[in-house]
């Protein structure tokens, strides 16, 4: 029987980092994963067109640290891929998240010019501001936008993505940009792997001193371990003895369309209308060319074991207490340590997933 000194369980973006600490400072690493394929939710593939699918949505890395930055860098060569997305607002496409060139997208000239010269008197230039900051304001025309924004942009992706109608606290986090950015997101890194994801955290795991098996569940394992690092869920790997902890899901339908371009841009929302909250069309991420083009569009529903996966812990005081109880229970074992999404039970973008990894390991 092959000794290992760790058991990572899961062969996403989580496991491959710590695998790959834990193999360059001469351990032995196993490597399980219950799906077929490595790289989690990053996982992406080239299909039949030439065009490289983002199996589980749309994965753009983004980060202002430099310190995963370049760790990342050791195993890919990134594009300059800057996200940009546009919300349909009445029949309107709209730069979201909403900032000065929305307002000139959505509203009359005049009107626009009138709310612009406010935000600028009221608010430092570059700024974000949370919408529940304008009801604040003793002036109609920042209430109007905070109530337009609320209801035309956040209220229907909020209940589309969640089920159910967003707090007052979650209100006050919608953010405007008191400015010209039309960039998602503002980090000093973006990009996408240039072959992919799959191929980055492949040549994350390709050392000598780490052994991948796909297609295992950890309960089958019969080997022994010093440690493991487990990025499943957690209150599976307990059977569920305090109970269930919930989730969102997605399913991503794909389209193959027979034209050079489905979509103005990569990703395209649809706060009010249809079911699905948003368009992906993946050609834009590597500029892939083909005659052909694939979209997904994403539906958010529950989770339900056996039928779907798990992707957004649900941010809930009853369901942190529950998580507590996981904590609790897993630190009896000082062998076993929990981490990712699944794990600690919180949304991570990607940069975060590998920051908390170097950190914990």
């Amino acid at each position: 029987m092959v000794i290992f000194d760790n058991l990572v369980v899961g062969a996403g973006i989580s496991g491959a980092t710590i695998a790959r600490i834990s193999a360059e400072r001469g351990e032995r690493v196993l490597v399980i994963d219950r799906r077929s394929h490595i790289a989690g939710n990053c996982y992406d593939y080239v299909d039949e067109n030439g065009i490289c699918i983002h199996k589980y949505g749309s994965h753009i890395f983004h980060t202002n640290n430099e310190k995963v930055w370049n760790f990342l860098n050791r195993f890919t060569d990134f594009n300059t891929f800057t996200l940009r997305i546009v919300a349909v607002i009445d029949g309107i496409e709209a730069p979201i998240p909403f900032n000065i060139g929305t307002l000139y997208r959505v509203f009359p000239q005049s009107l626009a010019e009138k709310i612009e010269r406010k935000l600028l008197e009221k608010f430092a230039y570059n700024e974000k501001i949370g919408i529940a900051d304008f009801q604040k304001q003793d002036d109609d025309d920042l209430k109007f936008l905070a109530k337009y924004i609320y209801e035309k942009v956040f209220y229907g992706y909020n209940q589309k993505q969640w089920g159910r109608i967003p707090s007052d606290a979650v209100m006050a986090r919608v953010p405007v940009y008191v400015s010209k950015d039309s960039r998602y997101f503002q980090d000093k890194y973006q990009g996408i792997p240039l072959r992919g994801y799959t191929k980055m955290i492949e040549k994350m795991l390709d050392h000598s001193n780490i052994v991948v098996r796909l297609c295992a569940d950890y309960k089958e394992i019969k080997e022994k371990f010093g440690k493991i690092f487990h990025t499943g869920s957690i209150d599976e790997f307990f059977d569920y003895k305090f109970g269930q902890l919930p989730y969102r899901s997605v399913n991503f339908k794909l389209e193959t369309h027979c034209r050079e371009f489905y979509q103005s841009g990569a990703v395209v929302n649809y706060p009010c209308n249809y079911d699905f909250t948003r368009i992906h069309e993946y050609k834009y991420y590597l500029g892939d060319k083909s005659e052909k083009t694939v979209i997904a569009k994403e539906y958010s529903e529950p989770f339900e074991s056996g039928k779907n996966e798990r992707f957004y812990p649900i941010d809930e005081e009853c369901n942190r207490v529950l998580y507590e109880k996981y904590i609790a229970e897993a630190k009896k074992n000082n062998s076993l340590r929990f981490l990712g999404r699944l794990g600690d039970y919180r949304y991570y973008d990607m940069d975060d997933a590998v920051e908390r990894a170097i950190d914990l390991f």
